[in-house]
Formats: structure tokens, sequence, C-alpha cells
């Protein structure tokens, strides 16, 4: 369990945090956000929305967790955000750290997990795929 603080100048592509084999949309700029928003709203799905940092640790060791994640849970929609790559959008949703975790309803904030802490994580997402599926 852990978070990161503050940001880091350091722009390496080497330390691009890995989130392929997974259902992960990387979010390359606001017109990307607002879109993957918009098309969860329509469909009724949940938004999770990761931001992290390239050369955070914490964030780097979340990122195969997070894939997993989306990969056992369809019905939601997992965006991951840069948060050096995308400062204002980052800076509009008011980051403490990195990682920090919203739960996004009809682009609405639900709920909010900050840290690296995968109990939490998992424990966040059953209780809200449960709260999906009751609503279905």
């Amino acid at each position: 369990m852990g978070n990161c603080l503050g940001r880091n100048s350091t722009s390496n592509s080497d330390l691009r945090t890995d989130f392929s084999g997974g259902n992960v949309h990387v979010i390359l700029n606001r017109e990307n956000w607002d879109q993957k928003i918009s098309e969860a709203a329509k469909e009724g799905k949940i938004v999770v929305a990761n931001f992290s940092a390239s050369w955070c640790g914490p964030c780097r060791m979340m990122a195969p967790v997070y894939t997993q994640l989306s990969l056992n849970n369809p019905h939601f929609v997992f965006l991951t955000v840069d948060v050096d790559d995308l400062m204002d959008l980052s800076s509009s949703w008011n980051i403490p750290a990195t990682p920090t975790f919203f739960f996004l309803k009809d682009g609405q904030q639900i709920d909010k997990l900050v840290g690296a802490n995968k109990p939490e994580l998992e424990r966040k997402m059953l209780a809200l795929a449960e709260s999906f599926e009751r609503s279905m």
C-alpha cells in the first residue's frame, strides 16, 4: 500500500505503465475523456478512472491489478490518466496523490480511493458491481 505525492519532472517514455492485455482505455486528451464518459453514461456503465503517473512506484505496482479488474468487470469502463500528460484534466479533479481512483456514474463522482490499496480497490469494485447488478 502506498502513494506518491507531488509531481516528478522526469518524462521518460521507458517508464510508461503497461495496461496491455486488459480493457483499460488510456486517455490521451480532454476530448477522449469526454467521449468515454459520455459513452459510459449512454450505456449505463460505471467508470473507474485511474489517475496515476509513470514515475510512481505504487502506480506501476497497481497497473496489473487494474488491468485484471478490467478483464473481470466488463460492465465497467476502465480509464487511466497520466497526471503529468494531462495536467489540466488532473487538476480539475483535485488529485491529492497518485494513484487516485474515481468511480463515476453519469459523469459524477460516486466514490474515490486514494493510494495503492489493492484490497480496498477490490472491495469497492465488488460493492459497485453488486449494486450495478441489483439495479438491472
